[in-house]
């Protein structure tokens, strides 16, 4: 058995889930929150046909990358054996509902548009708890990143709902609304879980998050909100339409860099917690133990 490279009592980077894990998270948050989006703002026309397409092939992709980041393939029925203890098994679950009923609703039948959004409010759900229960990474680890990786899934799919103005040059009020309260949202669940994760964190993974930080700040949340402000102040047209679309992709983009970065860059575990440490000629620590905690990186088929 190899010894992972700095094995010991400093912290050391998980390697089990890789960029192709991140791009589950990415993929199925953004589809999802499309889909969700699509459901509450899109009117019934040709568009959102197309919509739920994407949302749907968002989704696939990222289960595909996570399919492909488990090391033996051909056993990834292996995902369905704990639904009692594994986020990941229930999100596969629930991914067996989501892509009939996203079919069923590209048929047009009656009340499946919203049960589809129903299943995919479910699976973001199951995403969002997924990183919290690998309990031996320390940036995973509070309750408050489920909560930004529920509402950044939700403000992604409503960003990406504003590409559709780029092909219709109209937008929807609502839409416009419900994308700038998510923004405001993410940015400070997000504030609030760097609070929370701050004490506990490696060097490299808090700069890591610092600059993921920044980067929610500045082209996530500013240039956002900036741009909906112009292009709502506007009547209407090609240039609006252009300011709707880049906004929207902003918000996605910000939200899929934190994301990548959690997974690939601040899962630092925390080494090994020394409680007690047997001092040499002491009567009293003569017999004592060194109780050594170890931490657990997270398993790609169980976390």
């Amino acid at each position: 058995m190899k010894t992972p490279i700095g094995f010991g009592p400093n912290p050391w980077q998980q390697t089990s889930w890789d960029w192709r894990a991140a791009g589950n998270f990415i993929g199925g948050g953004m589809g999802t929150g499309l889909l969700l989006a699509s459901a509450f703002f899109a009117g019934p026309d040709a568009a959102l046909i197309w919509l739920v397409i994407a949302a749907l092939a968002l989704v696939g992709i990222g289960l595909l990358c996570v399919w492909l980041e488990i090391g033996r393939p051909l056993r990834a029925l292996h995902v369905f054996f704990n639904p009692k203890t594994s986020w990941m098994s229930r999100e596969a679950f629930v991914g067996l509902l989501l892509f009939p009923s996203g079919l069923l609703a590209l048929l047009g039948l009656s009340g499946w548009l919203w049960i589809a959004a129903a299943v995919a409010l479910a699976f973001l759900y199951c995403q969002s708890r997924m990183l919290p229960a690998a309990r031996g990474i320390p940036a995973w680890r509070p309750r408050s990143l489920s909560a930004f990786m529920l509402v950044t899934g939700l403000c992604e799919g409503c960003g990406l709902l504003q590409i559709q103005s780029l092909f219709q040059q109209r937008f929807e009020s609502y839409a416009l609304l419900a994308l700038a309260v998510l923004l405001l949202a993410r940015i400070a669940v997000w504030t609030h879980y760097r609070r929370a994760v701050k004490a506990s964190l490696a060097p490299r993974a808090g700069a890591a998050l610092d600059r993921a930080g920044r980067f929610l700040w500045l082209a996530g949340t500013l240039a956002p909100m900036l741009l909906l402000g112009i292009a709502a102040s506007m009547s209407s047209g090609a240039i609006q339409a252009a300011l709707l679309a880049v906004a929207g992709v902003c918000a996605a983009f910000a939200g899929a860099n934190a994301k990548f970065t959690l997974v690939t860059r601040a899962s630092f575990n925390q080494g090994f917690s020394l409680v007690k440490i047997p001092v040499r000629g002491v009567p009293d620590a003569m017999h004592r133990q060194a109780s050594i905690s170890t931490t657990k990186t997270p398993s790609a088929t169980k976390p």
